[in-house]
C-alpha cells in the first residue's frame, strides 16, 4: 500500500481531473432511468456525457460510478470511502492510514483457518494494546509488548497472511494497492473483465467485517513508513505549507501518517471504532470503468454488497480559518537540494473558485506558453518553476514553487514568483491564452480518458469533493464563460499578502525523534495453506478469454519516407489526438554533447519567431513538442490536434532547420546544468538508484558518468551546439505515428520537413562500456543524512536468452516481484523488517546486456542485521508454497489473457523487442510455456542462478548509524565518495 499523505499525485495536478472524451455543451439536467429486468436499478445519467457514465445509489446508499469502455477485456476499479486524516481523532492521528493497512489483513473467512480460536487470542491482544498504551513505565511497557509477540504467534497459527493479495492475484489482477489522504481512503485494483464476479465476490467480503490480525507487524510496517516520510524532505515542507495555511483545519493541524508519539501507542479498539463509524456504504463508493455490461454488474454488485448494513456517518464541520494578513514564512532544512514553495488558501473544489483557480494555475505554467514558463523557466532566471493546485473538498490551493540557481537566494525565487502573480492581476498576459487554456485542458482530458484508470479517478474525485457529475461534466462550459477581466479581477482580490512560503534550505535535518525497533519474533507463515473461502473461490471457474498478441506484421504499417527512413504507423481510431516520434538510434553514449545541444534547442528562436513566440505559437496550435534522451536513444515528440498537424510540423521544422545561436542563453544553461549536478548530489533516490547502481555494475566508468566534464561545458560555444543539432538530424532513424490520418496524408506532410531531403548517414559507434563481473562480494557505502538505510544488492547474471523468459517471469511472480511473493511474506508480513522490500531477476533492454538479481530493502538502520540476514537466507533456499506458486501461475495466465497492447504501445512494443533480437510478441512464449512449469523448475533456477553468487551490495545510510561490522560480513566495505560515483 502506498501513503498519499500531503499530495494525491506528483508532478503537475489536473485542476478539475479526467473527465470527458469530446467537447461538452452546457446541460441543466440528469436522466433518470430504470433497468428493463425483473428487479429496477434506477440510475443518472448527464446528456452530453461521453463517458456515458451511469450513477447508482442503491437501497443501503452505496454509490456506484460507471463508464464502460471496451478498449480492453480489463475493467479499473476503484472502492472510495468518503474518510481520511481529516476525520482522524486528534489524540490519534493517523489512524485513517493504519485501516487502509488492515484492510488488507482480511475477514472472519479471508486469511481465516480457524477463526473461533484465533479470536479469542486476538481478544486478549486488543486489551493488552489498551494496557500498554496507557503505561507510561519502560519496562512496564516492555513487558506488555513481549505478551502482545508471544499471543500474535499463537494467533498467527490460524491465518493465512496475505492471503488477499493471493487471491487478487491468482484471477489476474495488476497494480493491487490503496492510498489514503485528507479525505478519503481508496483501493484499487485493475482485473480481467472475466473476473468481475470473484473480484466483488472478494471485496463485498474484505469490507463486510475485517479482522485486526497481525496488528503488531503490520504496525512496524507503519513505523518505517513514518520513518522514511521523516527522511524526505519534500514531505516535510509540504506539512509545513499545510501547517501553515490552516491553522484550525486538520488538513494542517494533523498529517495523514500520524505523529510518531501517537504511533508509539495505538490501539485497536479506535481502529476498530473507527472502521465502524466511517466504513458504511452510505460513505462508499464504487467506481469502475472497462470491459463490462452495466446491466448485468449492478446485479451483481446489489447482490454482493447489499449485506453491507446503512448507518448514520458522523459529520464533519469544517473549521472557518481566519483570514492570512500577511505572509507566513516558514523554514525546512534537510540535506536535498533547496526550493521555494508559495501557498495560497481557497475555497474547495465544488466552489466557484476552484474554476478560477483552474485557468490561473494554467495562465501561469502549462509547459509551454505560460507566464512562469516564459519569464522564469525559459529565460532561465530559476530552475523548475512552476504552479498546481491541490483541490480538496473543504478549501484549495494554489501553489507555486520554484528551485534556485547558483548564488540565488530563496529571497530573490519569491519575489520572481511573485511577481508573474502581479502580471495576472494586471491583465498582462496575451488575450489569446485564455481560450488556448481551455483547450489545453481539453486535450489533457482526452489524454487522461484514453485509459480505464483516469475514467475512474474522476468518479473518485467527484464523490469525495460531493460534486455532483453535472456539474464535474458541465466545468468546459463554465470556464468558457469566464471573462479575461473577470479573472483579472479574481486575481486582484484573491493575490497579495495572503501567502505562506516555506523555506527549504540545505543543512541538517530536523524531525520527529526515530521510532525504535521492538523485539518482534517472526510470525508463521502459513503459506502452504488456504482459508474454506480461498478454496471455494478459486473453485469457481470463470469464462476463459483468449489472449490477443500482437503480430507486428499486421498490426503497424510500415512505409518508406525515403529510402533510408521507415514510416511506422497505428492508427488512431478513438479521437482527433496524434503522437508523432522521430527515434533515433543513439545517445548520449554516442555523443555527449547531444543532451545539452537539445536542451539549448528549447531555449532558442529562429529567423522569424523568438523563443517566447515560437512556444507561443505551438501552443496556440495545441502542440507540445519535448526531447527524451538515453544511453543510446533520442525521442523527439510531437503531439497535439489533427487539425494543426500540418502547422506544427511547420513549426517544428523551422526550429530544427533554423534555430538561431544565442551566446546569453548558453551562458545560463551552462550555469543551471551545474546547479542541476550539485542539486543531484543531494537527491537521495538519484544518488542510490541511479549514481550507485551504475557504479555497481561498470565501476567508476560507465554510462551514468559519461557526461561532458566542467572544462568540455565551459568550451561549448553556440554555434557549436547548432551545429550539433544539425548533425544529429542526419542520422539515420523512424518515425512513429499514432494518430487518425492516413499514412498518405501523413507521408505529405512530414516530406515539406527540410531534413528529409538530405542524404542520411548512418549513426556513430557507441563508446564500449563493460560490465563488471562480479568476482567476490563487495560492500559499497555512501554517507547520507537519513534515519533509514536503503540497501540494493546486485548480483550480474547471464546475458539475454529469449528461451529463459518464461521461466524467468514465473520465478520473478512467485519469489519477490508483488504483494504475495515469498520475499515480501517473509520480510515485511513475517519479520517486519522493511515497508518497501523486492527482489527480481531483472532482465536487460537489449540482447547484449547481462541480467541481474535486484533485490532491494529500506529499513531503519538499527533492523540492518535482522534484513541481511533475512534477505541471506531467501538467497540460500527458496521457500515452497504450492498455493502461492498455483497463485503465481493463474496470475500470469490471467494477465495475458486479458492484457491487449493497444495505441501507441503497439509501436513501442515493435521497439522493445527489436532491441532484444527478437521480431514477435515474447509473451506467446510465456503464455504458452509458463502452464506446463514445475515447483522444481523455479527451484532450479534459484539454485543455479541465486545461491552463492558473488554480489555487489550498495548502503545509502548514516554513517555513524550503520553497523559496519555486520556490513563487513557481506564483503569488503568501502565508503565511496559523491565525486566516485557521480563522475564530477
Amino acid at each position: 500500500m502506498f501513503n498519499s499523505s500531503f499530495l494525491k499525485s506528483t508532478g503537475k495536478m489536473l485542476a478539475i481531473g479526467a473527465a470527458l472524451l469530446h467537447l461538452i455543451s452546457c446541460t441543466s439536467m440528469t436522466t433518470e432511468h430504470t433497468t428493463t429486468q425483473s428487479k429496477q436499478y434506477p440510475y443518472t445519467t448527464v446528456p452530453g456525457d461521453s463517458l456515458h457514465t451511469r450513477i447508482y445509489t442503491l437501497k443501503n446508499g452505496l454509490t456506484v460510478y460507471m463508464s464502460p469502455y471496451h478498449d480492453e477485456p480489463r475493467i479499473y476499479t476503484s472502492i472510495a470511502v468518503r474518510a481520511g486524516s481529516k476525520n482522524d481523532p486528534a489524540e490519534t492521528t493517523g489512524l485513517a492510514h493504519y485501516l487502509e493497512h488492515m484492510l488488507f489483513k482480511g475477514t472472519d473467512s479471508i486469511g481465516s483457518l480457524d477463526y473461533a480460536k484465533e479470536h479469542t487470542e486476538l481478544e486478549k491482544i486488543i486489551e493488552l494494546y489498551e494496557k500498554y498504551r496507557a503505561t507510561s513505565d519502560p519496562e512496564r511497557r516492555a513487558a506488555i509488548y513481549r505478551d502482545i509477540d508471544s499471543l500474535s504467534n499463537v494467533a498467527a497459527q490460524y491465518t493465512v497472511p496475505n492471503e488477499y493479495d493471493k487471491l487478487l492475484n491468482s484471477i489476474g489482477a495488476k497494480g493491487t494497492n490503496a492510498y489514503t489522504w485528507v479525505e478519503q481512503t481508496v483501493y484499487i485494483n485493475d482485473i480481467p473483465s472475466n473476473e468481475l464476479d470473484r473480484w466483488l465476490t472478494i471485496e463485498a467480503e474484505r469490507f463486510r467485517n475485517p479482522v485486526m490480525r497481525l496488528f503488531h507487524t503490520e504496525l512496524e510496517t507503519v513505523y518505517e513508513e513514518k520513518n522514511m516520510t521523516m527522511d524526505s524532505d519534500s514531505r516535510k515542507l509540504w506539512e509545513e505549507l499545510f501547517e501553515g495555511l490552516f491553522t484550525k483545519h486538520t488538513y494542517g493541524t494533523q498529517t495523514t501518517i500520524g505523529l510518531a508519539e501517537h504511533l508509539k501507542k495505538p490501539s485497536i479498539k479506535n481502529v476498530i471504532n473507527y472502521y465502524r463509524s466511517w466504513y458504511v456504504p452510505n460513505n462508499m463508493a464504487i467506481c469502475i470503468a472497462g470491459d463490462f455490461d452495466p446491466d448485468e454488474t449492478i446485479r451483481m454488485i446489489d447482490q454482493k454488497f447489499s449485506k453491507l448494513e446503512p448507518k448514520a456517518v458522523p459529520e464533519f464541520v469544517p473549521p472557518v480559518e481566519p483570514a492570512i494578513a500577511a505572509p507566513v514564512i516558514k523554514t525546512v532544512t534537510g540535506p536535498e537540494a533547496e526550493e521555494l514553495v508559495l501557498g495560497f488558501r481557497f475555497g474547495g473544489a465544488d466552489s466557484d473558485d476552484a474554476d478560477m483557480l483552474t485557468l490561473i494555475d494554467k495562465i501561469l505554467y502549462n509547459q509551454t506558453a505560460g507566464l512562469i514558463d516564459l519569464n522564469l523557466n525559459q529565460q532561465q532566471k530559476v530552475l523548475e518553476g512552476g504552479s498546481m493546485l491541490v483541490l480538496m473538498k473543504d478549501y484549495s490551493t494554489h501553489i507555486l514553487s520554484a528551485k534556485p540557481r547558483d548564488g540565488q537566494s530563496l529571497d530573490e525565487v519569491r519575489e520572481l514568483l511573485l511577481e508573474q502573480l502581479d502580471l495576472v492581476k494586471k491583465g498582462e498576459f496575451p488575450d489569446w491564452l485564455l481560450q488556448a487554456v481551455i483547450n489545453d485542458l481539453k486535450l489533457e482530458d482526452l489524454k487522461a480518458l484514453e485509459s480505464n484508470r483516469g475514467r475512474s479517478e474522476a468518479f473518485v474525485d467527484a464523490f469525495v469533493w460531493g460534486m455532483d457529475w453535472q456539474r464535474y461534466v458541465n466545468r468546459f462550459a463554465r470556464l468558457e464563460s469566464i471573462t479575461k477581466e473577470q479573472l483579472v479581477e479574481f486575481a486582484k482580490k484573491h493575490y497579495g499578502s495572503n501567502y505562506v512560503a516555506v523555506y527549504k534550505k540545505h543543512g541538517e535535518r530536523k524531525s520527529e525523534g526515530k521510532i525504535q525497533k521492538p523485539p518482534i519474533t517472526p510470525i508463521k507463515v502459513n503459506r502452504d495453506r488456504s482459508s474454506a473461502f480461498a478454496e471455494q473461490l478459486l473453485s469457481k471457474k470463470s469464462k476463459e478469454l483468449k489472449p490477443d498478441f500482437l503480430d507486428f506484421k499486421k498490426d503497424i504499417g510500415y512505409y518508406d519516407l525515403t529510402p533510408e527512413i521507415r514510416l511506422h504507423t497505428v492508427p488512431n481510431r478513438e479521437n482527433e489526438m496524434y503522437n508523432l516520434y522521430f527515434l533515433f538510434d543513439t545517445g548520449s553514449n554516442q555523443n555527449r554533447k547531444i543532451d545539452t545541444a537539445l536542451d539549448y534547442l528549447s531555449y532558442l528562436g529562429t529567423s522569424r519567431l523568438t523563443p517566447a513566440e515560437f512556444s507561443q505559437e505551438l501552443y496556440r496550435l495545441g502542440a507540445e513538442f519535448t526531447v527524451l534522451t538515453a544511453d543510446d536513444r533520442v525521442y523527439l515528440k510531437l503531439s497535439g490536434l489533427r487539425e494543426n498537424f500540418p502547422q506544427a510540423i511547420a513549426l517544428l521544422d523551422e526550429l530544427l532547420a533554423d534555430a538561431q545561436p544565442d551566446a546569453p542563453a548558453l551562458e545560463k544553461l551552462k550555469e543551471g546544468i551545474r546547479k542541476e549536478r550539485a542539486d543531484d548530489k543531494l537527491a537521495k533516490r538519484k544518488i542510490l538508484f541511479e549514481a550507485m547502481v551504475s557504479y555497481g555494475k561498470y565501476g567508476p566508468k560507465s554510462p551514468f558518468t559519461n557526461v561532458l566534464s566542467e572544462e568540455e561545458l565551459e568550451r561549448l560555444t553556440p554555434e557549436e551546439l547548432i551545429a550539433e543539432i544539425k548533425r544529429f538530424m542526419s542520422y539515420r532513424h523512424r518515425v512513429l505515428y499514432y494518430g487518425p490520418d492516413s499514412p498518405e496524408i501523413l507521408m505529405k506532410e512530414l516530406r515539406t520537413m527540410s531534413h528529409f531531403g538530405q542524404q542520411f548517414q548512418p549513426v556513430p559507434e557507441s563508446e564500449p562500456f563493460t560490465e563488471l563481473e562480479t568476482a567476490k562480494n563487495r560492500v559499497y557505502v555512501v554517507d547520507y543524512d537519513m534515519n533509514q538505510a536503503e540497501i540494493i544488492m546486485l548480483s550480474r547474471g547471464e546475458t539475454y536468452d529469449a528461451s529463459m523468459v518464461p521461466l524467468i517471469t514465473l520465478f520473478n511472480e512467485y519469489y519477490g516481484g508483488g504483494m504475495s511473493s515469498v520475499v515480501f511474506q517473509e520480510m515485511r508480513e513475517a519479520k517486519a523488517l522493511a515497508y518497501s522490500v523486492f527482489s527480481v531477476y531483472r532482465q536487460p533492454k537489449e540482447k547484449n546486456k547481462h541480467s541481474y538479481i535486484f533485490s532491494y530493502i529500506g529499513t531503519q538502520a538499527d533492523k540492518l542485521p535482522e534484513a541481511l540476514e533475512g534477505f541471506g537466507e531467501l538467497m540460500q533456499k527458496l521457500p515452497e508454497s504450492p498455493e502461492l506458486f498455483a497463485s503465481a501461475k493463474a496470475g500470469i495466465d490471467q494477465k495475458i489473457r486479458t492484457e491487449h497492447i493497444t495505441k501507441a504501445d503497439i509501436l513501442f512494443s515493435l521497439e522493445e523487442m527489436r532491441k532484444l533480437g527478437l521480431n514477435y510478441d515474447i509473451r506467446k512464449d510465456v503464455f504458452r510455456e509458463v502452464p506446463g512449469m514445475t515447483f522444481e523448475d523455479i527451484e532450479k533456477f534459484h539454485e543455479t542462478r541465486l545461491r552463492n553468487k558473488p554480489h555487489t551490495m550498495l548502503v545509502l545510510g548514516k554513517k555513524n548509524n550503520l553497523d559496519l561490522e555486520t556490513l563487513g560480513k557481506y564483503g569488503e566495505v568501502s565508503f565511496l565518495t559523491l565525486e566516485e560515483i557521480f563522475g564530477y
